[in-house]
This record gives C-alpha cells, structure tokens and sequence, in this order.
C-alpha cells in the first residue's frame, strides 16, 4: 500500500512547521513516524532511537528558528526524522550507502547539521562551543543539546555541565530519557510542573525569593536555599542538574506535543542560566514491531514494515568474528577463573552478552565510559586478575590517555580485544577502526596482534590469557570468518613470530590481519605473469619478527606490507625496522599499502577496500608497478 503523507508533503523545510497548529503538528509526527519506517525498511539502520524523537524532532523544529537556532543530537543515529524534516526527505533512501546519506549528522551534508556527531556525550561539550562563539559576537540565538540517558553515563556530559554555568546563561539541555532510567513514567500532574517551572511566573518568583534571602543572615540564608532545593526536588527530582548550575524543568512526556510546545516555547526565553528538560520517550514509539522488540529494532537490516521481520542475510559456511572471539573467551574462563571480560555499552556488539549469560559474575558493562573502562581493567590487572577489555576500536580512541597512563607506563596486562578493526562500510569514516595500529605501536612494551582468520583469533586469544607481564591487544574486523576450522581448545602463539603461507622467489607478500585472503589471491594474479610470490602472515605489528623480515627482504625483488589500518602503522613499523638493519641498503623495492590518508565514506566494505587499493587486485597491482611496467609486461608474455 502506497505511503500516504499528505501533510508531510508540504514541508519543504522546518519553516513550514511554524504556522501549523497543534493538531497539524500531531498529523505532521504520525506522517514523520511513517515516513521514517517506510524509508529505514528500504536502507536498514538506526530505527528505535529515531522512532522515539519523532515528537521532538517536529516541536523543535516548530519553536526554534533553525537553523539559526542551533540543534545538536548527540550520536546522531536517532537524527532520521531530523534529516527527513530539514530537505533532505529525497535522499533519505540512500542512508548509509555509497554517496548517500550519512547515518549520523554530518556537517558537509547541512547547514541543519552544525555539528557532526556519531560517538556519545559530545553534544553538550559541543553545544557550549556554540554558545561562547554566540556570546562572544552579541547575538541571541538559541543553542539546543538533544541527549540521550544512555550518554549520560558518560563523564564528558558532566564535565561540560559542570563548565556550561560558568561560560554561557543561555543554554538548552534536553536530556531524552528513552529507557525510565532516571524517572518513573510521568503523566499529567507531571507535564503540569514541567510546564509550572518554566514559566516566567515561576522564574520570577524564585529570582525574588533568592533577592529577599541574600539580605538575610547567613544561616537564614542558607536554609531557604536548603528548603527551596528539598521542596523542588521533591517535585520534579532535578536537584542533582540544579547543583550543577541548570534550571531543571520536567520530567516531561516526549510524545505529547500538548506538554513539549510549550514548555519549549518557555524554555527558549529563559535567558539567565542553563536549563535542562527531562523528557521522557519510548524507544521504538508507534511501531509494533518495535515497541515489542528487547533492543526497540536499535539497529536493523531492511524488513518489512507490515510484520517487522528483517531480510536474512546470505547464509554463511563461518561464524562472525565476533562470536568467535566471545566463544574463545568462555572457554578460557572456564579453565581460569583470574579471566573477567568488560564493555563499555555494547554487550551485544561485542559478544560479551553471551560471556555475561555464562558469567555474571565476571563481565561488566561499564556504561559509555570507556576511560572508566580502561583504568578499571588496569586495576583488576594490578590486583592479580586477567581482564580482557573488549571495545571497538573507534571506542577505545576516547580512552586513549588511560590506556597510555594506567595501563603501558605501568605495564599492566589489561588484553585489548578490537573489535570493528578496519573499515566498517555502512557506519562510515566515524566507527571505523583505522588508527589504532599507530596509536597502540607508538606505546613500549605493547604486544600487538592481528588475526587473518577465525582459527587465528583463537590463538590469539589463547596468547593474550598467556601475557602476564604487560599490556596486549587483538584486532578483528566486523563480520564473518573465511570457513576455516578452528581447534578445540587452540593453542597460543610464540610471540613475535610470523609465519610463511606460500612460499615463491621474485615477490614477497606481508599481511598483517584479514588482507591475508586477498593477499594469496593476488599472488596468484601475479603467478598468471610469471612472478613467483611469497605470501606470509605477520600475525604480530609488535613486536615484530626481525627474522622474517630480513629473509623476505634479502632473497626477494619486492617487499609488498599489507594492512587494514591508516598511515603510520604496521608498514611504517616494517620500515623502521628494515632501516635500522640495513635492509633498505640493497635496492630492496617496497611498498606499504594501507587505508588511505583521507576519512572514506560509507559504503559496502568490499567497494571501500577496493578503492583503498587493499583488494586482490590493488595488491597485485602494487606489486607491478614497484617490479616496472616492462618487465611486468614481460613477465606478462613469459
């Protein structure tokens, strides 16, 4: 059945929501709703989280004067319905495709996009950027944070918080409370106080009362500040956010219109201090499917819109990595009970739900806190433990200074198991898992490994329980394995050593991680020309096999490093280490092959890795050029 919109049809931009009455406003979300259903079923994504801000989404844009009033949704992938109101309604089925829109806000996509924004608790601390610029040049226009309870596990939240009433009285936190982790459902007595404590009548009075209570003595004083803070929580539970400097306005129902217009309308005059509204959402709202799933459909593939069910992808012959990696683990906690496993926020996404299921005991989600996460592990490491800090590895880029401080200066064996290593495709150049080759190598004393197959990974998580002696990590890319068998109980790796896959004479081949398939496919493009190729498995970016390394630069033409990482990684580490061997002396000819040096947008995987040049044929075709193009030819005609 066609998708009827007719009010939505009429909104070109947000400015054609500001003439429309209450009732349109309600036709206008339910249109929104379907429209974001009808799309999302088309591209899969993010659903839940945007399903929840419908309402929202249109009272904002109702009451603000975006985009000179300035909206920030933190992470970004409940900014659906955003995009659809803001002229972006006929791209909206290209979301996180090739060329297509982006998943989460991006700057050079609008100007309704001010901000870019795909990891948590950055919204605020953003939001206070705005503001100060805005103040600074005399101007008056609105600045808006649109926060999830989720992000509010976040210390970053609360440091600019605790900021934001020192720099700026004029800003709006809008805290979406989609789980009732903060406050029982609410109703109308509730919208009633939210509405109350907004109000000029309410501000006027407080301002009077803290007038009169100044000139008292300062026992007086500081009593009426007490009661007054005791009798406003009592009545709305913000006195925490108060202490932090905000006026606190809520708990609110999000899905009302009737209750956010109008305490919006409120809000946006305040102008002598922050404030924060709590609103309180259902994740998934007006789409059964949804509303009765356990995640809300966070995260779908394309489905049906009538029964909800999703598009089975192809079947394969290999697990995920990532349900190897939790399978692994459970086996190893079962034979040592020093193992504990800990996330920031993304149990599932991890696999550390299923280790949960078996441990209870000894798996911890920390909550989107990932410095907490990584000087948490080293403290269970420092005490006798052996925690395996499973985090993606765009995530562990926010706890980098702990994994530098509490964890490699000290030399603690917390075990790193990066997931999301790589290029993630439809996530986009904001998850995916390109620098922390580099930014682990840099650190003394790091053991870094990369698993080119699941039986791999197995080993190097059987090699990460054995280091006891200082920090390790494991990297493995989003998706499934090759099909290969992986032992029983596998056994740990020496450290440092490689191995030879094929062994040829002209080329050599160094693989570090999952390029290692496309590696022996391009050996064989190669064997088609007449070039005779090595092909062989780093396994360790550090330290490295020396050994290897020399033998594949002393009996071969050419050195191809292969790497599913940015500039200044595991070929940079090659380099270096040739050079200082003088490896380098003998007209040895390389190539190191990585992502490239800019930030690729979303696409299928295989077409990114292609355009990065770390597919078969980039790889083969690295290699010609470095052998030259006339004996490649006559390579070619041997």
């Amino acid at each position: 059945m066609a998708l009827s919109t007719p009010l939505l049809d009429t909104i070109a931009a947000p400015s054609d929501t500001r003439h429309l009455g209450l009732p349109e406003l309600r036709q206008l979300a339910d249109e929104l709703r379907a429209e974001t259903i009808d799309a999302v079923s088309k591209t899969g994504g993010h659903l839940g989280a945007g399903l929840g801000v419908v309402e929202l989404t249109v009272a904002l844009h109702h009451v603000f004067d975006t985009p000179r009033d300035i909206v920030i949704w933190d992470v970004g992938h409940q900014a659906y319905p955003h995009k659809i109101l803001t002229g972006r309604r006929d791209r909206i089925r290209t979301l996180r495709q090739g060329a297509g829109l982006s998943g989460f806000t991006k700057r050079a996509e609008s100007p309704y996009d001010p901000f870019g924004t795909a990891h948590a608790a950055t919204s605020i601390s953003a939001a206070l950027g705005f503001c100060v610029a805005r103040d600074l040049r005399g101007e008056d226009n609105s600045v808006i944070a649109v926060i999830g309870d989720g992000s509010m596990s976040a210390g970053m939240a609360y440091e600019a918080m605790n900021n934001a009433a020192e720099a700026t009285r004029r800003l709006i936190v809008i805290l979406n409370d989609n789980d009732m982790s903060i406050a029982p459902p609410v109703g109308g007595m509730s919208a009633y106080l939210a509405g109350l404590v907004s109000g000029g009548a309410y501000q006027r009075v407080r301002k009077f009362g803290k007038e009169v209570a100044s000139h008292l003595p300062r026992p007086l004083k500081d009593m009426a500040r007490k009661a007054e803070e005791y009798a406003r929580g009592m009545a709305t539970g913000g006195t925490f956010f108060e202490e932090l400097g905000f006026y606190y306005v809520g708990p609110i129902d999000g899905h009302n219109l009737e209750h956010l217009v109008p305490v919006l309308k409120n809000v946006k005059l305040m102008d002598d201090k922050p404030v924060l509204v709590h609103v309180v959402t259902q994740k998934g709202k007006g789409y059964g499917p949804a509303e009765s799933a356990a995640d809300k459909l966070h995260a779908v593939s394309k489905f049906d819109v009538v029964t909800g069910q999703q598009a089975k992808p192809a079947p394969s012959n290999a697990p995920s990595y990532t349900k190897v990696f939790a399978a692994e683990l459970i086996k190893r906690a079962e034979l040592d009970p020093k193992i504990v496993a800990i996330n920031a926020a993304m149990p599932s996404g991890t696999g550390l739900d299923v280790f949960a299921r078996r441990f209870p005991d000894r798996c911890f989600d920390v909550g989107i806190a990932e410095q907490h996460a990584v000087t948490f592990a080293a403290g269970l490491a420092a005490d006798g433990m052996k925690p395996f800090a499973a985090i993606y590895s765009t995530f562990l880029q926010r706890g980098y200074d702990q994994v530098v401080h509490d964890v490699a200066i000290q030399n603690l064996p917390v075990r790193f198991a990066l997931d999301r290593a790589g290029l993630v495709g439809a996530d986009g150049p904001t998850h995916a898992g390109s620098f922390d080759i580099g930014y682990l190598g840099q650190l003394p004393g790091f053991v870094i490994m990369g698993a080119a197959d699941e039986a791999e990974l197995a080993a190097m998580i059987a090699t990460a329980v054995e280091i006891d002696d200082r920090p390790s990590a494991f990297r493995y890319p989003r998706g499934d394995g090759v099909g290969v068998t992986i032992p029983d109980l596998a056994a740990p790796l020496e450290i440092g050593r490689g191995r030879i896959v094929r062994e040829g004479t002209a080329v050599a081949i160094l693989s570090f991680g999952t390029r290692l398939a496309d590696s022996l496919k391009a050996a064989d493009m190669l064997a088609v020309r007449g070039f005779s190729t090595t092909v062989a498995d780093a396994r360790f970016a550090k330290p490295l096999d020396v050994d290897l390394l020399l033998r594949l630069a002393r009996e071969h033409e050419v050195l191809i490093t292969v790497e599913e990482g940015a500039q200044g990684g595991f070929g940079a580490f090659v380099l270096h280490a040739l050079a200082d061997h003088g490896a380098l002396d003998r007209g040895l000819k390389i190539r190191t092959l990585t992502l490239p040096d800019t930030f690729q947008d979303q696409d299928k995987p295989e077409v990114m890795y292609a355009a990065a040049g770390l597919d078969a044929e980039g790889i083969a075709r690295a290699a010609l050029t470095a052998i030259g193009s006339e004996r490649a030819v006559k390579g070619r005609r041997a």
